[in-house]
C-alpha cells in the first residue's frame, strides 16, 4: 500500500530499527526496504541507496526482456508495498550478534536499539505528561519524516504532512532523525520570527550522543530541509537566508556504546520540554542547561526503566 498524501498515521505501520553501525555501501540512505517477507534485488536496492526512482539504477525498459520487466515491476511493487512492512535500517552485524528486531528491552545498553514505534510510544508518553500551556509552545515531527524527506520518492508528501502542522506557530519544533542506522535530535528554534527580527532569532540546535561520527555530515540535508519547509509554507527565506540560521551543536552527554541513542534522544527530548526557556537567545543564555553534565548515566538509565515499565503496563491493559 503505498503512501498518499492524506494519511501520515499509516507511518504508525512502520517499524525502523536503529542499530550501531551502517555498512558503508548504504552511506547516503537512511532506509531500506526490506522484511522477511519482501527482499529486494541488487538492482532495485541502489534506487533506494540513491534515493531517485526515475533515473538512477535503472536500465531501459526497452532492453529488457519480457522475464526481466516481469521481474522489475514485482520489485517496484514490493518497494511501494513495503510501507506495510517492516522496514530496517542496514547495519553490519558484530560477531555473534543475531540479525532481526528488538523484541524487549533488557539493559540500558540495548535501549539504543529502538525500533520507530517502540520510540513513538516513548515520546507520546513524554508529551501527555506535559501541562497543555506547555505544550502550546512546542510540536514534534513523527520520527519518520525526515528519513522519508531524504528519499525522493517521498519528499513531496512529507513536505506536504508538515505544511499541515502549522510549525511556524510554536516557539519549538522537534524532529527526531534517524540516519546511518543512528537517532539523533534537531530542534527548530524561533521559526515563526523573520531571519531580520533582531529580539527573536531562528537558529536550529542538533543535539547528538555520538559526536565522535561527526553530527555536522547532516548539515546539509537539515539546510535543504528547511529551505523546502519555507517554501512550501510560503514563508519568507531563500538560500542565502536559510544558509545564515545558525545549526548550532552543543556538548551535550554522550553515550557509552554505540546502542544507545535512541534513548538519549529521548531524554535530550523530555528535559528540553521540561526546561526550555521562554525566549531562547543565542547570545543571552546558550548554551543553557544543554552542557556535559546535563544529567548523569544513572539518570538516564532510570528514565529508560521508566519508560519501558509504563509500556510494557500500557500493553498489558490493552
Amino acid at each position: 500500500m503505498a503512501l498518499d498524501d492524506h494519511a501520515p498515521e499509516k507511518l504508525k505501520d512502520l517499524h525502523v530499527i536503529a542499530a550501531p553501525i551502517s555498512s558503508p555501501i548504504f552511506e547516503n540512505i537512511p532506509c531500506s526496504c526490506r522484511s522477511k517477507q519482501r527482499t529486494l534485488g541488487k538492482e532495485t536496492t541502489k534506487v533506494v541507496e540513491s534515493g531517485d526512482h526515475q533515473n538512477k539504477g535503472h536500465i531501459s525498459e526497452n532492453h529488457l526482456g519480457k522475464k526481466q520487466r516481469a521481474r522489475r515491476k514485482r520489485r517496484r511493487k514490493t518497494l511501494s508495498d513495503s510501507i506495510d512492512s517492516e522496514i530496517i535500517i542496514p547495519r553490519s552485524r558484530l560477531r555473534g550478534q543475531r540479525r532481526g528486531p528488538v523484541d524487549s528491552i533488557n539493559s540500558t545498553s540495548q535501549y539504543g536499539k529502538l525500533d520507530s514505534k517502540t520510540f513513538e510510544a516513548y515520546l507520546e508518553y513524554i508529551w501527555i505528561g506535559l501541562s497543555e500551556e506547555r505544550r502550546n509552545s512546542f510540536m514534534y515531527l513523527d520520527s519518520l519524516w525526515f528519513s522519508l524527506y531524504m528519499q525522493k520518492s517521498f519528499k513531496e508528501k512529507v513536505l506536504n504532512w508538515v505544511n499541515r502542522k502549522n510549525i511556524f506557530s510554536k516557539k519549538y519544533v522537534m524532529v527526531p532523525i534517524v540516519m546511518w542506522s543512528h537517532w539523533s535530535l534537531l530542534i527548530l528554534c524561533n521559526f515563526g520570527e523573520r531571519p531580520q527580527s533582531e529580539s527573536r532569532i531562528p537558529c536550529m540546535l542538533l543535539l547528538d550522543s555520538l559526536q565522535t561520527m561527526n553530527p555536522r555530515r547532516l548539515e546539509p540535508g537539515i539546510r535543504k530541509f528547511v529551505l523546502d519547509i519555507h517554501n512550501v509554507g510560503e514563508r519568507p527565506g531563500n538560500k542565502q537566508s536559510i544558509r545564515k540560521i545558525p545549526l548550532l551543536i552543543p556538548q551535550v552527554p554522550q553515550q557509552r556504546n554505540g546502542e544507545e541513542c535512541g534513548c538519549f534522544v529521548l531524554k535530550y527530548i523530555s528535559l528540553f520540554l521540561e526546561n526550555a526557556p521562554e525566549n531562547f537567545s543565542i547570545s543571552d543564555g546558550y548554551p543553557y542547561f544543554m552542557k556535559e553534565d546535563w544529567f548523569t548515566l544513572e539518570e538516564l538509565d532510570n528514565f529508560c526503566k521508566g519508560l519501558e515499565l509504563n509500556l510494557a503496563s500500557r500493553v498489558s491493559e490493552e
